[in-house]
């Protein structure tokens, strides 16, 4: 421990700042298995924004990295420690500060689960729309960090679109309010968008005023469609999109998927088929929508669909979609990718996909939000030996240089971490970069806030 930390452990509570290493062993790294970890100077643990605000003042101050953490459930190595850097955790900012159901907002902390606001505004006749699939155990400020989606977002949109304003501590402790209560606002600039999906990389968010929703009049109806080709699904997947129904959930879960959940947990899901397509719809036309989107189904060469008569059986397909990943990643090692590709574009990813494993024998698992064209490839590796996650590494950049040929992106949700930030030049290209750049300086011209994360 260096001769300034004890200047800050006496600034915060007692407890706040750890250097135990079998204490901060626990927080070295996200779920990027392929991603280095460095060590930490120490953990910060703050329990106000108070403390998060004097943290940030210190380390620029000392010229201290500071990496802001979640609950670890990232997915690009954005949340790994930095040698020397301060792991600044926001797991003891959990207060849900307001639930206005009458106005259709939350105001909650950046500790705060998702599930948990879910539960919160249920209470009152809401609900809260983004819902990645770790919903149990993400928090908010992570969901606000890498701009998370979920299964809902492709009728109600990502994190982005819920969000009205947030509370933002500046890297040089500045607390910096965003947005406003209304709700039309275009005073200035939309800063609130701006630290959204920035990774820690320009401030840290310590607490957001969320969009809530009425929930809708009815329970939602579930189908689920088996397919003996995965091009088939992605036909289907455009002919709902060109019917006019717009799905509350519209999941794909590929055949190495499915055998994976069904190793780990038996669902009786269609081992034999190529893929899976389970759909949703809400609100008060959720049975005439179904009906819709299973005649795309059928006449796009579905072999089965079959609706779900209660909740239980609607419950159960979306619990074996939110398995797949704690599936395949109980399997053996893995690369989680994630890209999103412009409508229209589903089967041509798919083909890729498919093309690529074969060409480099390694398995890849897909599953996908299929509604708004955002893919999880997944490859199983046999060992993460140098040769392997170098042969892995270039089979994901070859996923993400079609998805970006295609039209799209190389993330829609997880962010670019470090992971994905020596593709993402190719991306942006030189003017965006630079306009990046002077933002980043702007804000944290000592550039101690997650150093060498996203851009």
């Amino acid at each position: 421990m260096s001769d300034d930390l004890p200047q800050l452990t006496r600034q915060l509570s007692p407890g706040a700042v750890v250097t135990d290493d079998a204490i901060t062993e626990g927080y070295r790294r996200d779920r990027a298995a392929t991603v280095p970890a460095g060590r930490p100077r120490a953990v910060v643990r703050p329990g106000t924004v108070a403390e998060v605000s004097s943290t940030l003042r210190w380390a620029t101050e000392n010229a201290v990295p500071v990496v802001p953490r979640g609950a670890g459930t990232g997915l690009s190595g954005g949340a790994n420690a930095i040698d020397g850097c301060l792991m600044l955790s926001l797991e003891r900012l959990t207060a849900i500060r307001e639930v206005n159901a009458a106005h259709q907002y939350a105001v909650v902390e950046a500790g705060v689960i998702n599930a948990d606001l879910g539960r919160a505004a249920a209470a009152t006749g809401m609900f809260y729309p983004p819902d990645p699939g770790s919903f149990e155990i993400c928090t908010i400020g992570g969901n606000l960090a890498t701009n998370a989606g979920g299964m809902r977002c492709v009728k109600y949109g990502v994190t982005r679109d819920s969000a009205l304003g947030l509370e933002v501590v500046l890297a040089d402790g500045t607390v910096l309010l965003t947005g406003s209560g209304a709700r039309k606002d275009v005073a200035g600039y939309d800063l609130t968008s701006l630290f959204i999906g920035s990774e820690g990389t320009l401030g840290v968010i310590t607490s957001a005023t969320l969009r809530i929703r009425p929930r809708p009049p009815r329970d939602p109806v579930t189908f689920v469609a088996s397919f003996p080709t995965l091009e088939g699904i992605g036909h289907a997947v455009d002919a709902i999109g060109a019917s006019g129904v717009v799905p509350s959930m519209l999941e794909l879960i590929d055949r190495a998927t499915v055998n994976a959940i069904e190793d780990y947990r038996r669902m009786d899901l269609d081992r034999s088929a190529a893929g899976l397509l389970i759909g949703q719809a809400d609100g008060a036309a959720a049975d005439d929508d179904v009906r819709r989107m299973t005649q795309c189904c059928e006449k796009a060469g579905a072999d089965l669909v079959v609706q779900a008569t209660t909740a239980e059986e609607s419950d159960l397909l979306l619990e074996a979609r939110r398995l797949s990943g704690t599936a395949v990643m109980a399997a053996g090692p893995t690369v989680i990718d994630d890209v999103c590709v412009p409508p229209g574009r589903l089967a041509e990813m798919l083909a890729t996909i498919l093309a690529i494993s074969a060409d480099s024998g390694i398995p890849i698992a897909t599953v996908a939000h299929a509604g708004d064209g955002n893919l999880h490839p997944t490859l199983m590796l046999p060992d993460l030996t140098a040769d392997t996650v170098a042969r892995a590494m270039a089979v994901a950049e070859r996923l993400c240089d079609h998805a970006r040929r295609l039209g799209g992106t190389i993330t829609g949700e997880h962010g670019v971490g470090v992971l994905k930030r020596s593709w993402l030049r190719d991306q942006l290209g030189p003017a965006s970069l630079a306009v990046h750049q002077a933002i980043k300086t702007a804000l944290d011209p000592a550039g101690i806030l997650n150093p060498g994360r996203s851009f």
